[in-house]
């Protein structure tokens, strides 16, 4: 048990490093000294007219000989201090630092400061404990209880220093409870990083290198200091240790900040506000933590927003990503995520981003089997309703929309862009495939210029695929069409008393095709119904599966066309005949989505093999892996592209006809069309809905309320792509194809 004793008086500055620790002659500074900017003209020791006026000035040293300033030192600008051991002071001048309406001089007073460098023009005033800090220029710490370093000080990475057990490490126990994913966090781990370490668990050789590419990454040695940058302002706060903050940062009121680094600079500030909890972690630059939010054990990503009490815990969040209020356990969640309400709850999950957590729902149960809880995995766009339940373990596609229930049962939801409906009356689970696209196209159509504009990030180390249809989403597409391809057949053979089972699989797709395409009044009398969807014996019924089939089919169209048009676009010097030429072999059909950015399978097991292999050594190595990739994605895309055109005519078809590319041409016009259709429409229900009208007590309200629905900006913006698209489909057609 921790228990108070008594040491000699100098140990409150002398021995900060153990000896047995002092390698090669080094002395307990070597490391403070490498990292501390020493001023222009140099440090001085303190004159003797100096002293006698700074203890004038209530102020006492240990060794005034330990004492260094600059040339410009006044001494009037510091009184009632304590210094113990070396403290080195840059210049002090009679000036006042200002940030927003908070005025202090430069200087220091009332504090007691323990082997600390203090840079130029730094404020410091009621720092009741400041032990083994640097401090960079023009910062103003202010109030505050404690602020210190440890010799072993890791600043968030789950590194080890030397000496130290391994139990004392700090791992994240991401996407289940189990630890069995567990990774090490670290100043500059983006979510490609966390995804690559924690799903790849199997790979036992690739966890041992990460573990040892992470241990490389920070210098094993004891005796660094922590860092406060340049024009960093704290104030009134209660409690940091072991925290390195970087520039431009501005904390007030905070609780406690533990063994974090908060990364900032002048253009991505970071700002912690009143009551945060801080442990064991890494935040990135930009990020906004505000009102009693407690994270430890965690990896924040770049311009992310804590705020309301928020609980953040074994997780890793990506950037331009909202948590407010809620908790959040165990998780890696991808880019782009929002959950804003007190009673939601995400547990044991991989949210692969551009995702929303409604009020009330609660992702993971838990618990719902005689084990620790499993996981949950969502791709990108996932969106559970209002009090929506969802139990360990489910697997959803992307853009998957659940209606307000609780989920009984696990599930694998297979088809992107559904409507996923708990039917309690009828003890049925309700699939709409393609719902967003048929019904909501405002939502999915304003996506991606959505994500965009809300990306401030000025360093963009994560790559990010931001397209809603892309080849991650269209490789589901087209899986999903199989699959209704298969259960229109199944359900038209239940129709006329036959036995599906006795069908094979491609005997089936071409019975279903056919359906599909030729007999829609007959497929629209079917009772259609999915197979391995739900852990159940109920009905899982597939609604409108007619028209979700072609809408997938269009999504595909679009998706193909709008690629290898802007591309040809951007290319002016090649043509169709020459992508078609150049277009071998077969479509890549396995994506991943790495965190984010989006690329094929085989790369990333050549990723992994080259990490296992040595031939990656540092973070910063594979994270120029990522960007080879992500400069060559926009070739891989159009070959994507090009190949998923071609399944819409034949599996595995690879040549392109003049006549079937005009023929795409003209079919993407038309879906470009019916999106501006569908965007006005579906968002004028809003404008046309009555009882919501009814809390207006006239239209002129309403209008000056809501606005018109022709100056909806996104409305606006889909009507100018609609005329640019078909403006460059006709200027394509002019000079590109024959007898247009």
């Amino acid at each position: 048990m921790d228990k108070v004793t008594i040491i000699d008086y100098d140990r409150i500055y002398k021995n900060f490093i153990d000896e047995k620790y002092l390698h090669d002659g080094h002395d307990e500074y070597y490391y403070r000294n490498l990292q501390v900017k020493k001023p222009a003209g140099g440090w001085r020791h303190l004159h003797t007219d100096e002293i006698e006026r700074l203890v004038k000035n209530s102020n006492s040293a240990t060794n005034w000989d330990e004492i260094w300033v600059t040339d410009e030192f006044d001494t009037n600008m510091v009184h009632n201090n304590h210094f113990f051991g070396m403290v080195r002071i840059g210049r002090i001048s009679r000036k006042v630092l200002q940030y927003h309406d908070l005025r202090v001089p430069v200087g220091i007073s009332n504090s007691s400061i323990i082997s600390c460098d203090i840079g130029d023009d730094v404020a410091i005033h009621d720092v009741h404990y400041m032990a083994n800090y640097i401090i960079d220029d023009k910062s103003i710490l202010f109030n505050i209880q404690e602020i210190s370093t440890t010799d072993h000080s890791k600043f968030g990475n789950g590194t080890i220093k030397e000496g130290e057990p391994e139990d004392v490490r700090v791992w994240l126990e991401v996407m289940n409870e189990i630890g069995s994913r567990k990774i090490m966090p670290f100043d500059g781990m983006i979510t490609a990083d966390a995804y690559l370490w924690a799903k790849y668990s199997d790979d036992t050789k690739l966890q041992e290198r990460l573990k040892e590419i992470t241990q490389a990454s920070v210098d094993f040695h004891r005796g660094y200091y922590g860092t406060i940058g340049e024009s960093c302002v704290i104030k009134n706060c209660w409690i940091l240790k072991d925290a390195k903050v970087g520039p431009h940062c501005y904390i007030k009121g905070a609780s406690k900040l533990k063994n974090v680094t908060i990364n900032s600079s002048e253009e991505e500030p970071s700002q912690i506000g009143e009551g945060v909890i801080l442990v064991n972690g890494v935040t990135g630059y930009g990020c906004r933590i505000f009102y009693s939010v407690v994270a430890t054990r965690f990896v924040l990503g770049d311009n992310c927003n804590l705020k309301y009490g928020a609980r953040l815990i074994h997780s890793v969040l990506g950037d331009n990503s909202t948590i407010s209020c809620c908790e959040v356990l165990n998780n890696i969640i991808f880019p782009s995520h929002e959950q804003h309400h007190n009673n939601s709850f995400l547990i044991s999950a991989c949210v692969m981003g551009q995702s929303n957590m409604a009020a009330g729902a609660t992702i993971g149960s838990n618990h719902n089997s005689r084990a620790t809880d499993g996981e949950i995995v969502a791709s990108r766009g996932f969106w559970p309703g209002l009090c929506s339940s969802v139990k360990h373990s489910s697997k959803f596609a992307s853009f998957t929309l659940l209606s307000k229930a609780d989920y009984p049962n696990e599930m694998n939801i297979k088809l992107p862009f559904c409507l996923v409906s708990n039917n309690a009356a009828k003890d049925e689970l309700h699939l709409m495939p393609a719902y967003w696209w048929m019904y909501n196209m405002y939502a999915i159509a304003r996506n991606t210029s959505k994500y965009l504009k809300r990306d401030k990030r000025k360093r963009k180390i994560q790559n990010i695929e931001f397209e809603t249809l892309a080849p991650d989403t269209i490789e589901e597409t087209i899986e999903a069409r199989k699959l209704l391809e298969v259960w229109v057949a199944q359900a038209y053979l239940r129709s006329k008393g036959e036995d599906p089972c006795k069908y094979e699989y491609y005997d089936l797709r071409e019975c279903g095709k056919n359906l599909l395409y030729n007999e829609p009044d007959t497929v629209n009398k079917l009772e259609v119904l999915g197979e391995k969807i739900e852990k159940s014996n109920r009905k899982v019924v597939i609604d409108k599966a007619l028209k979700a089939y072609h809408a997938y089919g269009d999504m595909i169209t679009y998706y193909a066309v709008n690629t290898l048009l802007h591309y040809l676009e951007a290319h002016p010097d090649t043509d169709m005949e020459a992508i078609v030429a150049s277009m071998k072999g077969k479509r890549l059909r396995k994506w991943i989505n790495l965190g984010g950015q989006t690329m094929p399978e085989e790369y990333v097991d050549q990723l992994r093999a080259d990490i296992r292999d040595g031939k990656l050594n540092t973070w910063d190595e594979i994270h120029h892996r990522y960007d080879e990739l992500w400069d060559n994605y926009q070739a891989e895309k159009l070959r994507h592209a090009y190949f998923s055109l071609m399944f819409l005519y034949k599996d595995d078809a690879d040549v392109m006809t003049e006549e079937m590319w005009k023929e795409n041409l003209d079919k993407a016009v038309i879906i470009q069309h019916y999106i501006c259709d569908q965007v006005y429409i579906s968002r004028k229900k809003d404008y046309d809905n009555e009882i919501r009208s009814a809390t207006f007590r006239n239209e002129e309200e309403k209008i000056a309320v809501v606005g018109r629905i022709d100056d909806v900006s996104f409305v606006k913006q889909i009507r100018e792509e609609t005329e640019a698209f078909e403006a460059m489909v006709n200027k394509y057609k002019r000079e590109h194809l024959n007898n247009n």
